[in-house]
């Protein structure tokens, strides 16, 4: 029989709201909760979870599709809340009153909950003090890297040795800079403060697969701007060139925006 070390669920990515599902045997967080309480709780209760089962959330940055829910869940359920310390500040407005018990502190040197390992690690997006994340249990980690401008070496190496990494692939640069969108709104998005392209995640995928990630899980997908066919091809495409293969060498799914992912078992 596999021992299951994490399991690892999308509630919801995009800019409508965020939040990861992850468990250990033991434990369950929440990595972010942009959607109100109420729709984090339903969709929740699509994996037969309840609020009363989870140990804690931890908020990436500050903007508001990452916190919506964060206070309300935090004060119906007493959960601990996780951030560091500028993101704190910067989200207090949002989150509304927290007990003191439940404003926990996240840096560097990171924590440990119920036999899970939770670190954290910088990155470049325009809020105070952005942050992704890496969660390991039994010698198992997966990684979670959204709302980034651009790709960096820190990140890389947080992300290497991971059996699944979710991983933001924004937009395609051609549907952004022909869409919609005001000017300054698209280079928000295109700077390097902004959002991972299909292009740059491609990248990061076919450097991950080279260290033996096999599974990764696209997230935070523009509505307006891209959309998972396009992503898959832009992905399929740089895989096939450095010699791999859907299928055989990496297993890609997307992280939708009102749909629930299918539970994935990490053992």
């Amino acid at each position: 029989m596999i021992k299951i070390a994490l399991e690892v669920c999308s509630l919801a990515s995009g800019s409508s709201g965020n939040s990861i599902f992850i468990a250990s045997n033991k434990k369950k967080i929440l990595i972010d909760a942009g959607l109100s309480g109420k729709r984090v709780s339903e969709r929740l209760a699509e994996i037969n979870v309840v609020g009363e089962d989870l140990d804690a959330i931890f908020i990436t940055h500050e903007h508001k599709d990452h916190i919506k829910g964060v206070g309300i869940l935090s004060r119906r359920f007493n959960l601990p809340i996780y951030a560091t310390e500028k993101t704190w500040s910067a989200a207090e407005k949002d989150l509304g009153k927290i007990k003191s018990k439940n404003r926990c502190l996240i840096d560097k040197t990171g924590l440990e909950i119920g036999g899970l390992e939770i670190n954290s690690f910088s990155t470049p997006h325009d809020a105070v003090d952005p942050v992704g994340y890496t969660i390991k249990n039994k010698g198992k980690k997966i990684a979670l890297a959204t709302d980034i401008g651009c790709m960096t070496q820190e990140i890389i190496d947080n992300l290497i040795g991971s059996e699944m990494v979710i991983l933001e692939s924004n937009h395609d640069l051609e549907m952004l800079k022909a869409g919609p969108y005001p000017w300054h709104l698209k280079k928000r998005i295109m700077g390097n403060e902004g959002h991972l392209s299909n292009d740059d995640a491609a990248a990061t995928v076919v450097e991950l697969v080279e260290n033996s990630v096999k599974c990764i899980l696209l997230a935070h997908l523009s509505k307006d701007n891209n959309v998972p066919e396009l992503a898959h091809l832009t992905i399929k495409n740089m895989v096939v060139d450095a010699g791999m293969e859907l299928g055989r060498d990496l297993e890609l799914g997307f992280a939708g925006r009102e749909q629930v992912s299918r539970l994935f078992k990490v053992g």
